[in-house]
């Protein structure tokens, strides 16, 4: 089995139960877009197992990929920027407690 596979196999069991309660919740079908893709054989015949397996329609899956995805960066974006508001809080509050210790003496 290799990398591919197994990766896929863990995303089947990690997202059957987040599409499923997805449609429990009654969303209701968006318009949608007609994309093409070209991907690699392996990854094909992943996500055909995966199609099978789940019952689901590949464009739902691959649906899916790509709100994780999209999920995952915009969280590391976020991070990223929080971490760089974090850097500037820090050197504005050494300015002003160096200010204050001026006006103390």
């Amino acid at each position: 089995m290799g990398d591919t596979t197994k990766v896929v196999d863990k995303m089947i069991n990690a997202t059957y139960y987040r599409i499923k309660l997805w449609h429990q919740r009654g969303h209701e079908m968006r318009t949608k877009r007609k994309v093409s893709l070209t991907i690699d054989e392996d990854i094909y015949t992943a996500i055909e197992k995966a199609s099978k397996t789940l019952n689901l329609a590949k464009s739902q899956l691959a649906q899916e990929a790509f709100s994780l995805w999209l999920k995952k960066e915009t969280e590391a974006l976020m991070a990223k920027g929080y971490e760089e508001m974090a850097e500037e809080d820090k050197a504005f509050a050494d300015v002003t407690f160096e200010a204050q210790k001026e006006i103390l003496k």
